[in-house]
């Protein structure tokens, strides 16, 4: 019997955030289980919502400013003051996510993480001990060049001129003058929650993997990977040192390589759901679950990498627990998520991209509604567990 329902979804990149996700299944839930208990935990993952997310767990507030955009123009932005006062939390997503970039500038190698330093830098003013960067639905792809530029770092071609926004803009880089980088930083502890299956360099270096994400064509992608290897070689050269892996270390892909600038500063780079859940007690709310519904915008193969839903089924198997996931696509590999006991796509028919997004909510409510009425129907038929050629128990999905 479902007497109790754990809610913990991540957000619908530019259409849901985690709290307006959570809120939809949940309503999907009462429709079918009106008397059930439903325990919402609305989950980020360092991206759209992180800051305010801890700001409100800790007791915080959020900071509001004006930053450099990641198309070069200013954007209203904010930064978060946690409840201890300090720790400041700069969410890249809100100065330099793909959702401040305009569908007609979509040009991952133009794009810059200026404003990110810029924050960092307000955050340093209120005299904070502790900077956590949390990583996430960026649209940038310049490996944090942008942000350390904001931080006082000179990036500087092959005739001494300093080089202009864009990832892009690194295959020229010849050398990185760190003289006048903020002192502060050496007087803080500067923290990164990221995707440690991210990597800056490589065939699954971010500009292959998240490059056409960002609008890259594939001349594109190849002119940003090659970029990307030329920053990682001269920042480990001229600031990080060699003992630092820039190119392949776990995490320095995360944002489009704001993860290797930033650790090039000597920020560590820490898996962000060990960094992002601790404070939500998630595992024993997991724990008292009859049944856990996560989701995300897509479920496919990049999903056990470090997504969401991936996280949740994996802390839900630890205690027993079933776990339905919900997604707007589904793409290949949405059947080998670890953990995941169901899955279902919340569309209920072909319809554009702007339609879907713009009725995420409905269509994610009404995809609980059939999914928990499948579910019960399937636990009032006699149960024959199928077997296979080995003799093993096959799961059905």
């Amino acid at each position: 019997m479902l007497t109790r329902v754990v809610v913990a979804p991540s957000g619908f990149k530019e259409s849901l955030s985690a709290e307006a996700a959570a809120d939809a299944i949940a309503a999907g839930v009462h429709r079918v289980l009106p008397d059930a208990g439903i325990d919402r935990i609305p989950l980020v993952d360092g991206g759209e919502g992180t800051a305010a997310a801890l700001a409100a767990a800790t007791g915080g507030r959020l900071v509001a400013r004006s930053a450099t955009g990641p198309v070069g123009l200013p954007v209203d932005t904010h930064w978060a003051l946690l409840g201890p006062r300090d720790t400041a939390v700069v969410e890249m997503a809100a100065v330099a996510g793909l959702s401040l970039v305009p569908q007609a500038l979509r040009d991952p190698g133009a794009t810059t993480t200026y404003g990110v330093g810029e924050l960092i830098r307000a955050a340093l003013d209120t005299g904070v001990r502790r900077v956590l960067v949390g990583c996430g639905d960026s649209g940038t792809s310049d490996g944090g060049a942008g942000a350390l530029q904001a931080l006082g770092a000179r990036l500087l071609d092959a005739d001494g001129r300093e080089l202009p926004p864009g990832g892009r803009e690194l295959t020229r880089l010849s050398r990185v003058d760190p003289g006048g980088l903020d002192p502060r930083l050496r007087e803080v502890e500067l923290l990164v929650a990221c995707n440690p299956y991210n990597v800056l360099c490589g065939e699954r270096g971010v500009a292959r993997v998240y490059g056409p994400q960002k609008g890259a064509t594939p001349s594109q992608v190849e002119q940003l990977s090659a970029a990307l290897e030329n920053w990682a070689a001269v920042l480990t050269r001229d600031l990080a040192g060699t003992a630092a892996d820039l190119r392949q270390g776990p995490g320095t892909g995360a944002s489009g390589g704001l993860g290797a600038g930033l650790a090039a500063l000597g920020a560590r780079l820490l898996p962000r759901f060990d960094v992002l859940l601790g404070h939500l007690d998630l595992d024993a709310r997991l724990a008292r679950a009859d049944l856990v519904v996560t989701a995300e915008g897509a479920l496919d193969r990049q999903t056990p990498r470090g997504k969401v839903p991936a996280e949740v089924a994996r802390r839900a198997k630890l205690h027993g627990r079933p776990v339905l996931a919900l997604a707007g696509t589904l793409g290949e590999g949405a059947a080998e998520v670890p953990g995941v006991d169901a899955y279902s796509g919340i569309l209920p028919a072909p319809m554009a991209l702007a339609e879907a997004m713009a009725r995420a909510s409905e269509l994610l409510t009404d995809a609980t509604e059939r999914a928990l009425l499948m579910i019960l129907l399937g636990a009032r038929l006699p149960v024959r567990a199928q077997t296979s050629a080995a003799g093993l128990p096959a799961l059905v999905r």
